[in-house]
């Protein structure tokens, strides 16, 4: 009998760190409402973060004119860390005004709702959805 514990306990403990470092659902790929950005929401150290990967040339130049005159490898999430059930907070770029605002993100599905608040009275969200 200890003869197949001992494999047995083996095998699931070798499956804990796998179980652990499972991705988040938040990570892919995930595109604005207009389907003017895509965004790739994937680790960044110990937090995620989100870089995008693709905007059309409206996209860029209405960034550009903001002051952020490289969109495509901006970080538009940073800092995102859990806070409950398909909700995290983090930090938002807002490339058209070239600055950081308080973020919070909330995950129904393959649909993100992605929200960026100005000294926590001025807030703006947008609904993502995840393309891969």
């Amino acid at each position: 009998m200890n003869k197949i514990v001992t494999p047995l306990l083996a095998a699931a403990l070798a499956l804990l760190p796998a179980a652990a470092n499972a991705a988040s659902p938040l990570e892919g790929l995930w595109r604005n409402p207009k389907g003017s950005v895509v965004v790739r929401i994937a680790p960044c150290g110990q937090q995620l973060c989100g870089r995008v990967v693709q905007a059309n040339s409206k996209a860029r130049s209405k960034a550009a004119e903001g002051g952020t005159d490289h969109l495509v490898g901006t970080t538009l999430l940073s800092n995102i860390t859990p806070i409950g059930a398909n909700r995290w907070k983090g930090r938002v770029f807002l490339p058209k005004q070239n600055t950081h605002a308080t973020g919070n993100l909330r995950l129904a599905g393959r649909q993100l709702t992605v929200q960026g608040c100005l000294l926590l009275v001025v807030c703006k969200d947008q609904t993502w959805v995840k393309v891969s």
